[in-house]
């Protein structure tokens, strides 16, 4: 991993502080803490630990990031494009479920209909040019592209800090940052598959692709550079799938949730699987998933709790072979006592079931109870399990039963890596493309600039002769123009079809050299002299 120097000065930047946002509560419950035990946070597990130093401190100065961004002006194409041709740089800062506890992911989670707002706050201050953000169950990412490296990661740095709440000390053990090539990888792999925690899971390339087109909305901040980045991702998940046996099999967080619950039931309820009572609390996608896995194993019978009818109503219509009890959430409590296993899948930012609210239910006589969290933030309190007879389960426990499947999947994963390198190149490939048009703008603007002049010496003569007409004029006039691109056209068309980097690199020092093209004041002298 390529880390430089002003990454790592970057993320000591400070800030002063932030409230966490989430979407509206879909069931109403206690307030979870705001305030979490410092041994909750890993010490060496953020891909950037090894390289930090505690004692590195840097102050960065900043307009506040509540600047408002109401009036910010749709950059025009020409403009995004001049932006991407002076080198700016991708990078990506952000957490996973590889990297970070749930607690501190839960923190950052921002809610799809939001990205596009605090994209826009990422970029308001003028640090970064181009912004996209990308919030999950298991990850929360910010990809970002700027001229000035340590600039833009102090900005975005400043802003995980005021939006979390969390001291920069906690964040960067957490955190994980990378630029250039390694951020266009890390990106591949993700639309991939491969970096999740169900290796080749579908969801997150429908994640990564809603990512995409809000960043070309009219309020993203995508740009020219990150928007055909999040493109090519799109295009490379998609070809991931459909060349290789990557997707096969259990592909979900819901699916797995399903494993582990069927693989525990006998352990933790002393009851097989078929025979447990199910419920699920929420009525989004990921119950959608989780039904649709739990219809596989033959289930015939589910109750959803839901704060309204709607939703559930489409889950009885999509799956009319499975008798679902619909119940709302004033009936929760009943539910979860006629229930063995109890999924929870809600946007809640609060829990909907904890320790004290199983107490209070009446939920503490040591009947075998299995509580399966798979939301981000957490909709089951970490304290749940304290209770005789209940086991609790969040996503961060899914690890152990997803190994298997990434065993199994080690072999297409090799295969799914090299047709993502292949499209992270070409990315890689049109973004170096971008840096020659600096080079064919002053190529051309020096070609013109010598047919200008000598032109205007050849006009001068020949206007004398009375012989010689307006019009004919304009045919030498256009003479002149057209040699000039038949000459140039050899030396762009060879800048445009550089096949690597080092090629294209070599081309640009060549023709600079050749066209003295950084030495724009001796080449006017020149032409002044040989007048």
């Amino acid at each position: 991993m390529k880390f430089s120097t002003a990454l790592l000065a970057a993320i000591t930047a400070t800030a002063t502080s932030g409230t966490c946002a989430f979407q509206s509560a879909a069931i109403t419950s206690s307030r979870r803490t705001t305030t979490t035990p410092p041994s909750i946070y890993p010490t060496n597990t953020a891909l950037l630990a090894a390289t930090l130093n505690d004692s590195s401190t840097q102050q960065v100065s900043s307009p506040t990031a509540t600047a408002t961004t109401g009036g910010k002006r749709k950059k025009t194409k020409a403009e995004r494009l001049e932006l991407a041709s002076k080198g700016l740089q991708v990078h990506v800062i952000g957490l996973s479920i590889h990297h970070a506890q749930v607690e501190v992911r839960e923190k950052l989670a921002i809610p799809e209909s939001e990205w596009n707002e605090q994209s826009a706050l990422i970029t308001s201050t003028g640090q970064v040019e181009e912004a996209a953000i990308l919030s999950t169950c298991n990850r929360f990412e910010i990809y970002f592209a700027a001229s000035d490296p340590h600039e833009a990661n102090a900005r975005v740095m400043e802003f995980l800090q005021e939006r979390s709440g969390l001291p920069v000390s906690v964040l960067r053990r957490n955190i994980f940052m990378l630029e250039g090539d390694d951020a266009v990888w890390h990106l591949m792999r993700v639309a991939g598959g491969l970096d999740s925690l169900v290796v080749g899971e579908g969801q997150i390339l429908s994640q990564v692709r809603q990512c995409h087109l809000h960043s070309i909305e009219e309020d993203g901040c995508g740009g020219k550079v990150l928007s055909r980045l999040l493109n090519n991702a799109v295009a490379a998940g998609k070809r991931v799938r459909s060349e290789t046996a990557i997707s096969k099999g259990s592909v979900s967080i819901s699916s797995a949730a399903v494993e582990l619950s069927e693989h525990m039931c006998m352990k933790d309820l002393n009851l097989p699987f078929s025979e447990a009572r199910l419920a699920v609390v929420g009525a989004g996608t990921m119950t959608r998933l989780l039904i649709t896995h739990l219809a596989s194993r033959g289930l015939e019978r589910i109750a959803i709790v839901n704060r309204s009818m709607p939703r559930p109503m489409e889950l009885q219509e999509q799956f009319p072979d499975v008798d679902i009890e619909i119940v709302l959430e004033d009936g929760l409590w009943d539910v979860v006592g006629r229930s063995d296993i109890v999924y929870t899948a809600t946007s809640s930012p609060d829990y909907v079931i904890d320790k004290a609210l199983l107490e209070e239910h009446g939920q503490d006589g040591g009947r075998p109870l299995m509580l399966v969290d798979i939301a981000v933030p957490r909709n089951i309190g970490s304290d749940s399990g304290e209770l005789d007879g209940v086991k609790a389960y969040n996503v961060d426990d899914l690890k152990a039963v997803v190994a298997k499947n990434t065993a199994m999947r080690q072999r297409e994963m090799i295969e799914a890596e090299t047709l993502l390198r292949e499209e992270a190149d070409s990315f890689i490939g049109w973004r170096e493309s971008l840096s020659a048009i600096p080079t064919i703008n002053q190529l051309q603007e020096r070609a013109n600039m010598f047919r200008t002049e000598e032109l205007k010496k050849c006009t001068r003569k020949l206007s004398q002769n009375d012989n010689f007409t307006d019009r004919e004029l304009e045919a030498v006039e256009r003479l002149s123009r057209g040699i000039v691109n038949k000459m140039l056209h050899g030396p762009m068309s060879h800048l445009r079809k550089a096949e690597s980097v080092e090629k294209k690199q070599a081309a640009l020092s060549e023709l600079s050299s050749m066209f003295r093209l950084d030495d724009e004041q001796g080449a006017r002298g020149r032409g002044r002299r040989r007048r």
